[in-house]
């Protein structure tokens, strides 16, 4: 279920990743990666402290490194949306 954590308060995101486990998702989005801007870090932090380990997390838009998409991973993403994979792995230590 896709929450677009953009556009939300974070007491609004608390609440929908709430609503996700309640309906039993399998996972939480951060966005569609078409809003005002994708995945934060802080969000995906927020989203791993609210739902611990009762569904998993996929962060999504404006991941275009290896250093950001480490950083979702350390944050708690368990999967990542990105249109860079190339230039991810590229980027990725040898």
């Amino acid at each position: 279920m896709i929450i677009e954590t953009a556009l939300l308060t974070d007491e609004e995101k608390v609440r929908a990743c709430q609503l996700v486990i309640a309906v039993q998702a399998d996972f939480v989005k951060t966005s569609t990666g078409f809003s005002t801007s994708g995945a934060q870090v802080a969000d995906v932090e927020l989203m791993r402290q609210t739902v611990g380990d009762a569904i998993k997390i996929k962060a999504a838009g404006g991941i275009h490194s290896y250093e950001e998409a480490m950083a979702m991973i350390d944050a708690g993403a368990d999967r990542l949306g990105v249109s860079a994979s190339v230039k991810i792995l590229n980027g990725a230590p040898k």
